[in-house]
């Protein structure tokens, strides 16, 4: 596991290698996880994550509102601070707002290469699949034109090949929270993920592969797992407040983040054409509450997690100014409390006031564990 934790902190420093080690491949920094990281594997174009660093800074104000969530302007701060100069170019897809600013900003600041992936809101729409088909052929032009080569079914096949691994091997690291006794953790199963999306999903699909066969079977993650948790709500990687939610007597044994099960969920079924593949597994994916138009699937989605990781409450945390997940809160608290799944909500900053939140936590779990006794 500290493999994982290791390229978390570090990550600057890995990438920095890996580049020295490769220096074939280009790196291209993403802000969404909607990223076709698919297509960047198969022209051997290194897709990684932009995170923030949980440390206060005075970089941002002249360049976006202070009134914008705090991820997208922890982000830009370390753009404009020279942290990610590594990458040759950035990109992202149609998000939010703040997150879109962060990124122009970043553009306009420090002038790199750009790219922008018109991924579609309404995601449940029927045009939705053939236009983010031809999107995607658009995107795959201009990254062919950018790294000077033609993108060849078979390196779409490769590149899939490379993502789908990863999506498994989650799936399948997932599903041994189901048990009684989860062998791993929900502070160590969200490095897993951070470290999928911020370095090589090769090298990192190896080490995945060798903690399910050496380290988990047989394992307990503590000795005594507590209460049952789901954790969800906007983007989270902050290490220092899930360890304090487990810390004082729970199991996150599922979630539902871009850092958590919805960046890996589902894999990319077979299409005579790759890209409209590809298109249909995130039109597919569980979707962040901007992309869940006009309907929200996303409710029966989280219930049917929080039944099958049979979990006694919910802890949903938003970053601070998030407006999608700020428009969502309501109907998911509605159904969940109407299914029997108690709810805590927790509101984030780039620096998290850990004695606070732990008081709240600490009280729901005392809520949660006198409704056990009746």
């Amino acid at each position: 596991m500290a493999d994982f934790e290791k390229i978390y902190e570090n990550r600057h420093d890995y990438m920095k290698a890996w580049k020295e080690k490769n220096p074939d491949w280009k790196v291209l920094g993403y802000i969404c996880s909607y990223m076709p990281e698919e297509i960047l594997y198969a022209a051997n174009v290194l897709p990684i994550r932009m995170f923030g660093a949980h440390e206060p800074q005075n970089v941002t104000e002249p360049h976006i509102l202070g009134m914008f969530c705090p991820f997208c302007r922890d982000v830009l701060a370390q753009g404009l601070l020279g942290r990610y100069d590594y990458c040759d170019a950035i990109g992202i897809t149609h998000t939010c707002k703040h997150v879109n600013q962060a990124y122009e900003s970043m553009v306009t600041h420090k002038g790199f290469t750009h790219f922008f992936v018109p991924t579609p809101n309404k995601m449940q729409a029927k045009q939705a699949l053939p236009y983010y088909s031809g999107i995607l052929g658009l995107f795959k032009k201009q990254i062919e034109e950018w790294v000077g080569r033609e993108i060849t079914d078979d390196d779409l096949k490769r590149g899939i090949e490379i993502v789908d691994t990863n999506r498994r091997l989650m799936r399948e690291v997932y599903e041994t929270r189901k048990a009684e006794d989860p062998p791993i953790s929900g502070r160590d199963s969200m490095l897993m993920v951070c470290a999928s999306e911020m370095y090589d999903k090769v090298e990192v699909n190896k080490i995945i592969e060798d903690v399910l066969k050496n380290e988990l079977p047989g394992r307990k993650a503590k000795d005594d797992p507590g209460i049952r948790l789901m954790i969800l709500g906007s983007e989270n990687d902050d290490v220092k407040f899930v360890n304090m939610v487990e810390e004082v007597g729970a199991s996150l044994v599922i979630d539902d983040h871009c850092t958590g099960s919805r960046y890996f969920w589902n894999t990319t079924e077979p299409a005579d054409d790759l890209l409209t593949s590809i298109a249909d597994r995130y039109l597919k994916r569980p979707p962040c509450p901007i992309k869940d138009m006009p309907n929200r699937s996303r409710i029966p989605h989280l219930l049917g997690l929080a039944r099958e990781w049979d979990v006694a409450g919910v802890i949903m945390i938003q970053q601070k100014f998030c407006d999608p997940h700020e428009l969502d809160k309501v109907a998911l608290m509605d159904a969940f409390e109407e299914a029997g799944f108690p709810t805590l909500y927790l509101e984030l900053d780039v620096t998290v006031p850990l004695g606070p939140f732990r008081i709240r936590v600490e009280a729901f779990l005392e809520t949660l564990g006198s409704e056990d006794l009746f």
